[in-house]
């Protein structure tokens, strides 16, 4: 690990004790979270994304906000659920984007996980899918989407404005957007799929396989078939990896009241569905900060990827989160091979 960043599932409502009640509220805190966390040295700003719930469900204006505030912190997603999108829409503004964030950003997509809408992007009008989980149509979204930002000319043009025979591309294009797409696997096979690509991998909490192994060894055999597939395939980059993780340094009294409970059941791994399969979560981590580093030393997972997002409680306000985010720069990231932004940008390992 090099890098640490926070990741926000964007919720709000009036349940006891919520900061964000409404949308402008998660939404407004979430452009100061991102800020502040620029000033503490944290590498990330990144969101879920939702739709048809109260959460975080329109990124693009978001990221862009932070972006625009920011000089050095990586904005992102994790992840776009790609069966709701328009592929080239998508395409021109995430090209936008990442000429505002001067490539700061890490726009993270997949085919999205279970919605509280049954089959929630056939009312955005995106029907046709014979998948039950709509696994087809955002594999096909996905290949335009990356031919549109990869320059490809795919309209015809009007010949009256462009003369005939013409085909013509999305504008604006980013000549860096395609080193910052990654894709969110969920298995070990979609993390081969994802190496083949050359793209980015980023893995959440919860992986859809269940072999009976600890959460962190199965995540790091999945980081390790990336590499072998992106290596196999011939490319030759250095492709960036994430891992997500809920950890909450517990420094004082306030945090030992919100989360000194989850040094029970849910500090271990958990086994169920998800979503039609076998799954396997990730434990909770909360303890004082030298029990943490020691625990943490020990993910495999987290060995092997450059950058951890720490999921955060973004209800209990701006002030709070950054708290957690400082304590876990002051008293846990050094120890784990932590580099402040201000270091420079985060680069991923170079596949031999």
């Amino acid at each position: 690990m090099r890098a640490f960043g926070f990741l926000s599932f964007g919720h709000y409502g009036n349940s006891f004790g919520s900061q964000a009640r409404t949308a402008a509220d998660m939404i407004r805190q979430a452009v100061e979270i991102g800020v502040g966390a620029e000033e503490l040295g944290v590498n990330g700003a990144y969101f879920r994304v939702h739709h048809f719930a109260r959460q975080q469900a329109a990124p693009i204006p978001l990221l862009t906000a932070i972006a625009a505030k920011t000089k050095r912190i990586e904005v992102g997603t994790g992840v776009i659920d790609m069966r709701y999108e328009n592929p080239l829409h998508l395409a021109e503004e995430a090209a936008a984007l990442d000429v505002i964030a001067d490539g700061r950003l890490a726009l993270g997509i997949s085919r999205g996980s279970p919605e509280t809408a049954l089959r929630g992007y056939e009312a955005f009008g995106y029907t046709g899918s014979t998948d039950p989980r709509g696994a087809d149509i955002a594999r096909a979204k996905f290949d335009l989407f990356l031919r549109a930002i990869e320059g490809e000319r795919l309209a015809p043009g009007n010949p009256d404005h462009v003369g005939r025979g013409q085909m013509l591309a999305i504008e604006p294009q980013s000549p860096t957007l395609r080193d910052h797409i990654w894709w969110g696997s969920a298995t070990r096979d979609s993390a081969e799929w994802t190496g083949r690509l050359g793209l980015n991998m980023m893995s959440s909490t919860a992986l859809v396989e269940d072999t009976g192994q600890p959460f962190h060894e199965l995540q790091a055999e999945q980081i390790l078939r990336f590499r072998e597939a992106y290596r196999a395939a011939g490319h030759t980059g250095a492709p960036r990896v994430s891992v997500s993780r809920s950890i909450i340094p517990l420094v004082n009294e306030l945090d030992v009241a919100y989360f000194g409970h989850r040094g029970g059941a849910e500090s271990r791994d958990s086994r169920g569905m998800m979503d039609g399969f076998r799954a396997t979560s990730g434990r909770t981590y909360a303890a004082e900060p030298d029990r943490l580093i020691e625990e943490l030393k020990q993910d495999q997972a987290i060995a092997l990827a450059d950058t951890l997002m720490l999921t955060i409680p973004s209800q209990l306000g701006p002030d709070y989160n950054l708290h957690i985010l400082e304590s876990f720069a002051k008293h846990v990231a050094p120890a784990l091979g932590w580099k402040p932004n201000t270091e420079g940008p985060v680069t991923g390992d170079p596949i031999a």
